[in-house]
């Protein structure tokens, strides 16, 4: 049963995305000791013959890395919920290398989730020149832009490894002060955004689950207020004969939200080395479209990690069945004996 939030909710991860252009406290450059550390430790993994997908959080000694660490998981559940980390140094180094470096964070960080039914847990995020309409991929394998919407797991990490001959802005938003928002000028769509939509998979279902899940855009739950939101998977869900037709004030609903998204984003540049980490409850995350150069090694190539948290937040149980959070569920299970409520 949902508990309706019918009030602003005040929480450090409530801001809006011009207060922080004026900021750069959501912005970490790494130090020399930090990118040695990490460079050398994921190096000696290169050497041994072994790649990111042996290695683990022993294989990258970072004492250079501890407070940061602490102060990066703190930020993520309690913070502003996200951080952006710059300096990681990529230049001239191979997509392996890079890898190695990316996967040794999120060890220290939380704990890698799959990001698909095949079990992934690093992701190339990059052009395939499929078409998302037609070859049931997702869309961070084309060069369209992503309107808002979160990733799966507690949080998502993502490294510009190289950028684009041209657009591929960032963009995040406050979900917390998008609700918000949008409950001071539209109490009714408030309430229908806390009320199930059908979200298609792409593919990515468990075995023996529709094709689509049925998952409200905000949830309140023990004190938070969790978001879930794909508007052009919401959109696509409608192929399904099975679906119930949007409607229209849900389709005024998704318009506004997207409306507001956009009017209260941070908007911002990711260069090499950069690394993006944000809460997936507390934010959503967008992009521009892109063009790249005509050689493989002018696109715009993004390596992305899921995490569960360490610290991570009690979920709500409608959580335990959507393919985006059901691992950090079964965490938080397995860590307490059953998931509060």
């Amino acid at each position: 049963m949902n508990t309706w939030l019918e009030e602003p909710l005040e929480t450090p991860a409530a801001w809006y995305g011009q207060d922080l252009a004026n900021r750069d406290d959501w912005i970490v450059t790494l130090d020399s000791a930090q990118t040695d550390e990490l460079l050398s430790a994921s190096k000696a993994i290169e050497t041994e013959g072994k790649s990111w997908k042996d290695a683990m959080r022993v294989d990258y000694p970072v004492p250079a890395w501890s407070d940061l660490v602490a102060r990066l998981r703190s930020q993520l559940e309690g913070g502003l919920g996200f951080a952006l980390i710059r300096s990681l140094p990529v230049d001239g180094v191979s997509t392996d290398l890079a890898r190695l470096m990316l996967w040794g964070i999120g060890q220290h960080v939380g704990y890698p989730e799959p990001q698909d039914a095949a079990g992934n847990l690093l992701h190339d995020v990059r052009d395939t020149g499929k078409n998302l309409k037609t070859d049931n991929i997702r869309a961070y394998q084309t060069h369209l832009p992503i309107n808002y919407h979160n990733d799966g797991a507690d949080a998502f990490m993502l490294l510009c490894y190289r950028t684009a001959r041209s657009g591929g802005r960032s963009k995040l938003v406050s979900a917390v002060s998008v609700f918000n928002e949008i409950l001071g000028r539209r109490p009714d769509i408030a309430r229908v955004l806390q009320e199930p939509f059908d979200f298609d998979a792409r593919g990515q279902e468990r075995p023996g689950a529709p094709a689509y899940q049925r998952v409200p855009i905000f949830n309140f739950h023990d004190g938070h207020l969790n978001v879930l939101y794909k508007r052009e998977y919401i959109d696509l869900a409608q192929r399904f004969s099975d679906v119930p037709e949007l409607t229209c004030l849900q389709v005024e609903g998704l318009d506004l939200m997207d409306q507001v998204c956009e009017e209260l984003s941070l908007e911002f540049v990711m260069e090499p080395g950069d690394v993006i980490v944000a809460n997936n409850y507390d934010l959503l995350h967008g992009r521009s479209a892109f063009q790249d150069g005509p050689a493989e090694t002018e696109g715009r190539h993004m390596l992305r990690l899921w995490l569960s948290l360490p610290n991570g937040r009690s979920l709500p149980p409608i959580f335990e069945h959507t393919r985006e959070f059901h691992y950090s569920y079964a965490r938080r299970k397995a860590a307490f004996g059953l998931e509060r409520s």
